[in-house]
C-alpha cells in the first residue's frame, strides 16, 4: 500500500502528525508512506521514522506571486514530483483549502481514495473545500487533542485500531548529538522563548530569574532563535547571564533537532520547538498563557509538563515543574 500524508504546516502541527505515521507503520508494516510538507519543515520530516519520501512545496511563498514565472516553474516541478507515484490512500491531515488542492493534484491508484476531515475541531483551522475534495470525509470529535485528531483520521481511513502507546518516531543524528555532548550540552538547558504570537510569550524578567536558578543549580543555558527579533532577545538575556549562556547559531530544523536532543532538557513557551522537545522525549516544561494545553500540550508523559496561568505562569511554578520533569 502506498500512502500519502498531506500536512503542510506549521511546525507544531507537523510534529503532532508524526505519531500517526508510527501507527500506520505498526498496523501496516509494508505500507510506503510519503509526506507533502512546506519545504522549511522538510528537514524535520526527514527525521520521522517510516517516511519514505518527503515532497517539499512552497505554497506560502507561491501565493505571494501566483502568476510569476518562478512560481509557475516551481509549481510544475512540484506537481510532477507529487504525481510520480499513484497512491492507494491520500490523507489530508490539514483540513484547509491549500491541503485540499494538494490532495486533488496527487495521483490515485486504481481503487485509491482521498480522505479528509469532515468538520472543524475546537481551536483548529478548517475549511470546507477539504471535505469537497475528499472521496471520504471523516467526522472527528470536536474537542480533541491535535495528536489524537491525526491518529484517529488515519486509523479510520486505513482500517486499524489506534495503538495504546504514543510514539513520535522523531530521530536525532547520533553523531551530531555526541558532538553536542562534547561541547558540554549535556548540562545545557535550552530556553525556547520565541513563538509566532506575542501573547504567548513569557516576560523577559521571568526568563532572567529562571535562568539564574538554573545556573545556580549547575546548568548552562542554550538560546535558540528563528528570526531577528528572537535573536535580539536571546542576546539581551545572554548578556545578563554571562558566560553560562550561549546564543545558538541559526539552524535548520534538522540541525536544531540534533542540538535539542543533546541537551539536559527544554523549557519553552507554546511553540514548535517545544513540541519538538516533546517528540524527542526530552525533560520539558511548556509554558501556557492560555488554557489550550489540552489541545497541544504534552500527553501523558512524566518527563513533560504543561504549566498554565493567567496572565502568565509564575517563575516558581515553572521552576517546580522543571525539578519534577528533570528528576523523572
Amino acid at each position: 500500500m502506498k500512502v500519502l500524508l498531506v500536512k503542510l504546516s506549521s511546525l507544531g502541527d507537523v510534529v503532532h502528525a508524526m505519531p500517526a505515521v508510527q501507527d500506520i507503520r505498526r498496523a501496516l508494516p509494508h505500507a510506503r508512506i510519503d509526506w507533502v510538507v512546506e519545504q522549511a519543515f522538510a528537514p524535520l520530516v526527514q527525521r520521522c521514522e517510516g517516511v519514505r519520501r518527503v515532497i517539499g512545496c512552497e505554497l506560502r511563498r507561491w501565493r505571494n506571486s501566483p502568476l510569476g514565472s518562478r512560481t509557475r516553474a516551481e509549481w510544475r516541478a512540484f506537481r510532477e514530483a507529487l504525481r510520480e507515484s499513484a497512491y492507494d490512500a491520500v490523507l489530508d491531515l490539514q483540513g484547509l483549502t491549500k491541503s485540499a488542492l494538494v490532495s486533488r493534484v496527487a495521483r490515485l491508484a486504481a481503487n485509491g481514495k482521498r480522505f479528509a476531515l469532515a468538520n472543524r475541531t475546537e481551536g483548529s483551522s478548517w475549511e470546507a473545500p477539504t471535505r469537497w475534495a475528499a472521496d471520504v470525509a471523516i467526522r472527528i470529535e470536536p474537542r480533541v487533542h491535535a495528536v489524537a485528531r491525526s491518529r484517529e483520521l488515519c486509523a479510520r481511513a486505513l482500517g486499524y485500531d489506534i495503538p495504546a502507546d504514543l510514539l513520535y518516531g522523531l530521530r536525532a543524528d547520533a553523531a551530531a548529538t555526541a558532538a553536542g555532548d562534547a561541547r558540554g550540552t549535556v548540562r545545557c538547558v535550552a530556553l525556547v522563548h520565541g513563538t509566532s504570537r506575542e501573547d504567548k510569550c513569557w516576560p523577559e524578567s521571568h526568563w532572567l530569574e529562571l535562568g539564574r536558578r538554573l545556573i545556580e543549580s549547575g546548568c548552562t543555558l542554550g538560546l535558540p532563535h528563528g528570526n531577528d527579533q528572537e535573536r535580539e532577545r536571546s542576546e539581551r538575556l545572554a548578556a545578563k547571564w554571562g558566560a553560562a549562556a550561549q546564543v545558538w547559531p541559526r539552524l535548520d530544523l534538522g540541525q536544531l533537532t540534533d542540538r535539542l536532543a543533546g541537551t539536559a532538557g527544554v523549557i519553552g513557551v507554546d511553540s514548535g520547538l517545544s513540541h519538538i522537545a516533546v517528540a524527542l522525549d526530552q525533560p520539558h516544561v511548556q509554558i501556557y498563557n492560555f488554557d489550550t494545553a489540552w489541545r497541544t500540550g504534552p500527553v501523558g508523559a512524566a518527563r513533560q509538563r504543561a504549566v498554565y496561568a493567567q496572565p502568565t505562569p509564575a517563575v516558581e511554578d515553572v521552576w517546580q515543574a522543571w525539578l519534577q520533569v528533570s528528576a523523572a
